[in-house]
């Protein structure tokens, strides 16, 4: 991906918004001096050049009954078959994250689960049909900590 020619204003914004993501654009405008307007046209060309791709509600997903956290690592047979095992993933709602890797797996994922008999079941349910080597799961304790990427200046 293009790095995008930012200005110091861009980058302010985009800092404002990482720390809190629903600050208002007026509060947002006022802090850094500037119109509202402008903080608004600034959001729209941010997001049509790709830079902001939307916002994000975080839930507390313990609260929706999602105690169990776990990695799972996907060792492919046949690396052609990236595109069948990504549409079968994307139909499996806890499965909330996927990448591409590196190293000893070719794709790693995130998958929630109510608990570890539900995580069980998610596995045997779908991860034994994937068209995969092997997997390997690793169960998150806890998370400890998550966050926006840093914002900086331009070298």
């Amino acid at each position: 991906m293009n790095h995008q020619q930012l200005d110091k204003t861009d980058l302010q914004i985009l800092r404002k918004l990482a720390e809190d993501g629903r600050k208002p654009y007026l509060e947002i405008a006022r802090e850094l001096g500037v119109s509202g307007a402008a903080i608004h046209q600034r959001l729209q060309r941010l997001t049509a050049r790709g830079v902001v791709k939307g916002t994000e509600c975080l839930i507390n997903l313990s609260a929706l009954g999602y105690d169990t956290c776990a990695y799972i690592g996907i060792l492919l047979n046949d690396p052609t078959t990236y595109e069948r095992i990504i549409a079968k993933l994307e139909k499996i709602p806890e499965v909330v994250e996927c990448h591409f890797t590196t190293g000893q797996y070719d794709m790693f994922i995130k998958v929630v689960a109510r608990n570890n008999n539900h995580l069980l079941q998610i596995i045997q349910t779908h991860f034994q049909r994937l068209e995969a080597a092997r997997t390997e799961t690793i169960i998150s304790f806890k998370e400890v900590f998550k966050r926006q990427a840093p914002i900086r200046e331009p070298e």
